[in-house]
């Protein structure tokens, strides 16, 4: 039995939430890669991962599993979670990991320009989108004014 069927017992004590996000899963042994792969979550939990895989992931095998995250950085960046985890059962299309470590990323992608002016709330009342660009030590940042946001300020 692959630990996926009717008689599984629950073992986990965090709650889990069932989100189905698109993943990129790598092995990971010694600081090589074995063999990449996508997949899909079926549920997560800040202590483990259950996800449908397009291959078997070997158990007791260390994973780096980056999800795409359905929020945006300031509505702006593309995120994905980076998850460190060991195998801790696979089979029949799924694999499920404990979370060792996790961190928030942003993305490669870069925002689609329609889809960049057509959020609900601009980023200024009368500013297009402008790229990011370093701030030297002698520039203040950007204030911008947002009626929304608390104290009007960010």
């Amino acid at each position: 039995m692959n630990g996926f069927g009717p008689k599984h017992v629950e073992r986990r004590s965090d709650r889990r939430y069932g989100l189905s996000l698109e993943l990129r899963w790598k092995l990971i042994r010694r600081r090589r890669v074995l063999a990449t792969g996508i997949g899909t979550t079926v549920d997560l939990s800040s202590g483990g991962i259950l996800f449908q895989t397009d291959r078997p992931v070997p158990n007791g095998g260390n994973l780096e599993v980056s999800i795409a995250w359905p929020a945006r950085l300031h509505n702006i960046a593309p995120m994905q979670l980076v998850v460190s985890g060991r195998v801790v059962r696979g089979g029949g299309g799924k694999a499920a990991i404990r979370v060792i470590q996790h961190e928030f990323r942003t993305s490669r992608q870069p925002i689609d320009n329609d889809e960049a002016t057509s959020r609900k709330r601009p980023l200024s009342a009368s500013a297009e989108y402008q790229p990011l660009r370093p701030q030297t030590q002698e520039e203040e940042p950007e204030r911008i004014f947002e009626p929304g946001h608390p104290g009007g300020w960010q």
